[in-house]
């Protein structure tokens, strides 16, 4: 047993000098260059509360990144800590592998009682905590189901960056010189309204992209064939905060279903109430084969799932393994955030407040042409930031601005707001906050961006 004499208080740091400087210039020498958040946020964190992260020297910070989304409750909320501590104290194992227990019982109940139906036509797996652990799961299960190998996926999709999930993933730039990635991977165009891929924009844009799937999946000289799966998000994160029109996706499940083709909904960060749905998917009212759920649904923690069609669970034994798949606490605290969103009504505050949100948005874009486009459902917004002084397309988009919007980022968070960028060349700053985040606290946001604006040299009409 160790003795008082070497045991360590790992959170005593305070020896060292309490700058950002100084821990930021210590990451750099432990860490790889693959870090990214220090480079755009470069603090170092002591503590948080709800909406709210303190750095080492004391300055505050309104958190609209959330863990990239996982914090639905935000920092440290005291339900969420009393149940990491009842799991300490209850002698349960932390680790169980797939081993089952009471607490994952229960959470996996209440888990299945939140999907389509209640559940009943679905069974769980969980994977590896990391959602892109799950994307693999679920690509490897289609192909085994369908006997096919062939993927669709769709341009401005995210779905992780190990190497099935990278090869579905639209981004290029992490796959510069990543040879050999998973083959008959099919990319197709992905609706959006500001930027139409076929230069229509609106309901013809739609009809056209949901047009091109149907012929593409139906035409015998396509030089494509069958799927054994589409996958795709509902709102498009990573993509830039991108909403799929509810008749796009309602034709997406149409034919899926028509030609056996299986429809997995990356549901990883638009998940558990962040649009004002439980579920993106819920918008258009259909029902996925497989469903990937991670970040939000551990509560905090390292945790991922998969929702599975009864029919298509045609695994054997041991064929999907994971470590880590039996994380005792992230059940724990996945559980009662998730019984949190539900038993509170939390998706329907995330609506009202999501619509007052991008409504004051709009009405700050009328006075700031930088600011492109409003979009996204819930607290899942994006904030497309152009050129407006460079000619517009044929659609009267004006250019994205990436520098701009990096610029912003920049000029936020020395305003003390932390939000995130992404979508074509980072011009989309994008909002994923807590979701118990009160209108006051949006309100403070409201003050720091437009104080961001005017500080980034961005003058008002």
């Amino acid at each position: 047993m160790m003795t008082d004499k070497v045991r360590m208080n790992t959170l005593n740091a305070h020896s060292l000098p309490q700058s950002n400087e100084n821990f930021l210039n210590r990451q750099s020498e432990f860490e790889s260059n693959v870090r990214s958040y220090p480079r755009k946020l470069p603090l170092a964190i002591a503590k948080a509360k709800g909406a709210w992260i303190t750095d080492v020297e004391g300055k505050e910070y309104l958190d609209c990144l959330a863990g990239a989304g996982t914090l639905a409750l935000g920092h440290n909320h005291p339900e969420v800590l009393e149940s990491i501590q009842s799991v300490i104290t209850s002698g349960l194992p932390l680790h169980t592998l797939d081993l089952t227990t009471p607490l994952k019982d229960e959470f996996s109940a209440y888990l299945l009682s939140l999907l389509p139906g209640e559940g009943k036509e679905y069974c769980l797996q969980f994977t590896g905590p990391s959602g892109a652990d799950a994307v693999e799961a679920a690509l490897k299960l289609a192909k085994k189901a369908t006997g096919r190998s062939g993927i669709i996926s769709f341009s401005g999709g995210y779905h992780g960056m190990t190497h099935g999930a990278l090869s579905v993933t639209a981004n290029l730039s992490p796959k510069e010189a990543v040879d050999g990635l998973m083959p008959e991977v099919q990319f197709m165009p992905y609706p959006h309204l500001y930027r139409c891929p076929f230069g229509l924009g609106g309901e013809a844009g739609v009809k056209a992209i949901s047009y091109y799937f149907e012929n593409l999946i139906n035409d015998v000289e396509s030089g494509v064939r069958k799927p054994a799966a589409v996958i795709l998000e509902a709102v498009q994160g990573e993509g830039g905060v991108n909403p799929a029109p509810v008749e796009f996706l309602q034709r997406l499940r149409k034919v899926t279903e028509e030609h056996g083709i299986l429809l997995i909904l990356d549901e990883v960060q638009a998940g558990f109430a962040r649009t004002g749905k439980f579920f993106a998917f819920e918008h258009a009212g259909i029902e996925p084969d497989i469903i990937v759920m991670s970040k939000a649904v551990g509560g905090s923690l390292p945790l991922a799932v998969l929702g599975i069609k009864k029919q298509i669970d045609v695994w054997s034994p041991g064929h999907h393994t994971g470590t880590f798949r039996g994380n005792q606490m992230a059940m724990a605290t996945g559980l009662t955030t998730l019984k949190i969103l539900k038993q509170e009504n939390i998706a329907e505050q995330v609506a009202e407040h999501g619509e007052w949100l991008s409504g004051e948005l709009r009405a700050l874009q009328k006075r700031y042409p930088v600011i492109g486009q409003v979009r996204g459902p819930g607290l899942m917004i994006g904030i497309e930031i152009v050129d407006p002084s460079k000619p517009q397309d044929a659609m009267g988009s004006y250019p994205a601005d990436g520098q701009l919007s990096a610029l912003l980022q920049k000029k936020c968070f020395e305003n003390g707001l932390i939000l995130e960028r992404g979508g074509r060349d980072g011009c989309v700053l994008r909002l994923l906050p807590s979701l118990l985040i009160t209108k006051e606290e949006l309100g403070i946001f409201l003050q720091k961006f437009e104080q961001a604006l005017l500080d980034a040299g961005v003058q008002p009409v």
